[in-house]
């Protein structure tokens, strides 16, 4: 078989991560003289790598984040409360394999939704399944799927990530419908899956939010008691950067 025709067939086959690496690989093994196995072995490596890479590509793009931050990039020269211990522990993702939820609580500024997001994108590179949306899109989106008569699908794809970020925490009151939904989520979640939560609100003042008396307590039960919970004091990032660019001006 011609070389034209092996990347016709890897090509017609899908087989991208092999044609990719084809003519380098071909030149090596002349050039070393490696056996077939080998050459077989590198082949298949470079396939399997491409098709990880795509699909960490598409876990990523069905999260639906809105920046794409790395835990290298969080500035520790802030003077936030958050230490390298726990950022370490949120980045080990042993809360997550263990279906606990993540709970980021702090002022606004202070860093919760970098954390959020890049957690999520760490997690998508290590497999698992993300959905990114703050709490008010939640509200909405089950408004709508009520409304129209697909509520079931919805929660049902709801169900199928492994790890589901909510945003915002806080940000709108509660129906008890909606109220209702969350304690649901969150309860269907606690078995095999996990949820992240920012808010500039402790989960104990989650009640500001959520009037059934009842349905609050549930929910605070249930995050109470399993989750890991991460308290964020400091300045905010934009007085930060604010700073930091007039220290700037200042040696300029």
């Amino acid at each position: 078989m011609s070389i034209a025709i092996a990347k016709n067939h890897m090509a017609e086959m899908n087989m991208l991560g092999m044609l990719a690496v084809l003519d380098k690989t071909l030149a090596e093994a002349t050039r070393d003289k490696i056996s077939y196995t080998e050459f077989a072995d590198i082949l298949l490596q470079a396939e399997a790598d491409y098709r990880q890479e795509r699909k960490t590509v598409n876990r990523i793009k069905a999260a639906k984040f809105t920046v794409r931050p790395a835990f290298e990039d969080f500035d520790f020269t802030a003077e936030r409360s958050i230490t390298k211990t726990e950022i370490k522990e949120i980045y080990t993702l042993g809360w997550l394999n263990d279906a606990r939820p993540l709970l980021l609580i702090g002022e606004t500024g202070v860093g919760k939704t970098f954390i959020a997001q890049a957690v999520g994108l760490h997690a998508c590179a290590s497999g698992k399944s993300v959905l990114y949306m703050s709490i008010t899109a939640l509200q909405e989106n089950l408004a709508i799927a009520r409304s129209s008569g697909s509520y079931l699908r919805y929660r049902a794809k709801l169900a199928k990530f492994d790890l589901i970020i909510f945003d915002e925490m806080g940000m709108r009151k509660f129906t008890a419908t909606e109220a209702q939904d969350l304690c649901e989520i969150i309860e269907e979640r606690s078995i095999d899956k996990s949820v992240a939560f920012t808010s500039q609100l402790p989960v104990a003042h989650w009640n500001e939010v959520i009037s059934d008396t009842v349905i609050f307590d549930a929910i605070r039960d249930r995050l109470e008691h399993s989750a890991l919970t991460v308290n964020i004091t400091g300045p905010t990032y934009r007085g930060v950067k604010a700073r930091k660019l007039a220290s700037k001006k200042k040696v300029a």
